[in-house]
């Protein structure tokens, strides 16, 4: 696949769907897909379907459009699923694309096994939302498309500081910059600003955090009980792996959060040595060689202790 516009050819009905628990990469390449369609093909009947998003995305046009409701009977010629690497990740939207004619998929993640009809996944890309650029005709892009992507690149790239980000990157920025996009802003307000409570549930995660591995590894856990308490939800939750992984002398970062089901949701960063895709994999996670993550069953001591020691293999390698 070279170019959305020629997959969308006779298409009359597309749906367009993202992971579960959608952060900024997923929620900006998601909404320039459907943005980009109701512009330029007009013809077309395009729904977005992604769970509830974060209120500092919901400034992007025609974010109202997302619908977290399915419907049984719904089938659509056309099913287009970004940044998500396997059907697992896709939540009830799974139903499009299983009933759809034709599936695409858009991704960027090592661990994506190619599971639709046509597949463009470059895992070396910095985020799903570069890839979705590359797939656009530049001079079709809005400032209002451009803002999407935008969001997409600094989410993934931690504001253009991680090892995924590349001289394209930097190029595509620019070439968004000029659509007229606030980048400054949304840099601000989409990846800086936090809430009150937000700060303090970081405090609290850095308080219960503790040095492993003889210092290798810093791994923390916030429990639902502590979520209550500082009335927070898991989406409020993003940052704090990332401020873990900034520890000087680290070489991993593990932050869990325990769900409704009492499992762990499970994030990993690394600094270079570690491959966190392949420890995800293993419990039917995913993700990049950098930052991935998984879902886990046992009290957090014993989830830090079995990844510690996949982590300890690695680096003995």
């Amino acid at each position: 696949m070279r170019d959305l516009a020629s997959q969308l050819k006779w298409v009359k009905t597309v749906a367009i769907a993202g992971h579960i628990r959608p952060d900024g990469d997923c929620v900006g390449s998601c909404l320039a897909t459907y943005n980009y369609i109701k512009t330029w093909f007009p013809q077309i009947q395009a729904d977005i379907y992604l769970e509830p998003i974060p209120n500092i995305f919901k400034f992007l046009k025609n974010s109202e459009q997302i619908q977290s409701t399915y419907d049984n009977d719904k089938a659509y010629d056309l099913c287009i699923v970004q940044d998500c690497g396997d059907t697992g990740r896709l939540g009830e939207a799974v139903k499009y694309f299983q009933s759809a004619k034709k599936t695409i998929c858009i991704d960027h993640h090592v661990s994506n096994d190619n599971f639709a009809d046509e597949n463009y996944i470059f895992p070396e890309a910095s985020s799903t939302s570069e890839l979705v650029f590359e797939l656009l005709e530049t001079e079709k892009i809005t400032k209002e498309i451009a803002e999407c992507i935008y969001v997409g690149m600094v989410h993934d790239t931690g504001v253009f500081q991680y090892s995924c980000t590349s001289a394209r990157t930097m190029n595509i920025a620019g070439i968004l910059m000029e659509k007229g996009i606030d980048f400054s802003q949304i840099v601000d307000e989409t990846f800086y600003t936090k809430t009150f409570a937000q700060n303090q549930i970081l405090g609290q995660a850095l308080l219960n955090s503790k040095l492993l591995l003889e210092g290798a590894v810093i791994a923390t856990a916030v429990s639902k009980e502590e979520m209550e308490r500082f009335q927070v939800l898991p989406k409020h939750l993003d940052g704090i792996v990332s401020q873990l992984r900034v520890t000087k002398g680290v070489e991993a970062a593990i932050f869990l959060y325990e769900n409704e089901d009492h499992t762990w949701k499970v994030s990993m960063r690394s600094n270079g040595k570690a491959n966190v895709a392949d420890i995800a994999v293993k419990y039917n996670g995913g993700g990049h060689v950098r930052a991935a993550g998984a879902t886990m069953e046992g009290r957090p001591e014993e989830i830090f202790d079995r990844i510690c020691e996949e982590i300890k293999g690695q680096l003995n390698d």
